[in-house]
């Protein structure tokens, strides 16, 4: 008989298991500091092309604004966009999952005390801290020179708000892409597939543009417009929703509605990822080393 006692011990070891594969990925991590750095600073070089891009296009309509955004909101847009699908994305998930699946290393997860899943999280939380701890100047020294396209600093529950939805745009990234790399237990090559996701997802996250100017476009049966068709999907909250919350376009009673639509989109695709790895090991098989 299990002694009630030490019930508490299995979470509390799997913490301690779960802090120790962090520290390990971050060790990895450590190694492309250099990478880091260059690659967020490459990153920004597109804006220049959105400055003159955008520039031109309130020149030629002589309109001060366009579905609500001035240029300088554009501008500030698409580099707060950059900043939440630095959460969001998650280069190389999937296709690292079915790589796994189809090469049979997976099954190393099968007869160790380690939870794939979790050993996937861990990785990529120790990614974006290393991340970030390097690209914190990069950043910060873009965002101080394109500090006039910036509205006002908004008030503290706007940042609260917006500090909220980066988290779980990450966690929101990270089990799409999960659920989607486990897709390989089903299919020998996924590729595809995630083609066809990233492609439906750049268009439908606001990455492209803001989903406001959706709104533009004639409403459709009874009266529903594309954009709120978008807002009830998980795509915007990878890039569109921190970005617009941060520059006031959400608020009041539509951001705690938003913010809760997140939340729920986060939970169904964890408990999507969870359900496709539960069902994808009880039909795998392999063989050899």
């Amino acid at each position: 008989m299990t002694d009630a006692a030490t019930l508490p011990a299995k979470p509390l070891q799997g913490l301690r298991t779960w802090w120790t594969m962090l520290k390990i990925c971050l060790e990895e991590r450590l190694v492309y500091r250099g990478d880091f750095a260059l690659g967020t600073l490459m990153r920004f070089l597109p804006i220049v092309t959105q400055v003159f891009l955008w520039t031109a296009v309130f020149t030629a309509t002589s309109r001060g604004d366009i579905a609500g955004y001035s240029r300088n909101d554009i501008v500030a847009y698409y580099l707060l966009t950059m900043l939440t699908r630095a959460f969001s994305s998650m280069p190389g998930l999937a296709g690292g999952i079915a790589r796994s699946v189809r090469d049979g290393s997976v099954k190393k997860f099968l007869i160790q005390p380690v939870d794939y899943v979790s050993f996937l999280l861990a990785a990529r939380v120790a990614h974006k801290l290393v991340y970030y701890a390097v690209a914190a100047l990069p950043f910060a020294l873009v965002f101080f020179l394109c500090r006039s396209y910036f509205p006002p600093l908004p008030d503290a529950t706007t940042i609260a708000a917006f500090l909220l939805s980066l988290v779980l745009s990450f966690l929101l990234g990270f089990f799409m892409e999960a659920a989607l790399g486990m897709l390989g237990f089903w299919f020998m090559e996924v590729s595809s597939i995630v083609f066809g996701y990233m492609l439906v997802q750049y268009l439908l996250s606001g990455h492209m543009f803001p989903i406001d100017l959706l709104r533009t476009v004639p409403t459709g049966v009874a009266g529903v417009s594309l954009a709120d068709v978008v807002h009830w999907l998980p795509f915007e909250y990878t890039a569109y929703f921190p970005a617009a919350v941060w520059l006031g376009k959400v608020q009041g009673a539509d951001l705690v509605t938003s913010l809760a639509i997140e939340a729920g989109w986060v939970v169904v695709m964890a408990v999507a990822c969870r359900v496709a790895w539960w069902r994808g090991t009880r039909r795998y098989s392999a063989f050899g080393g």
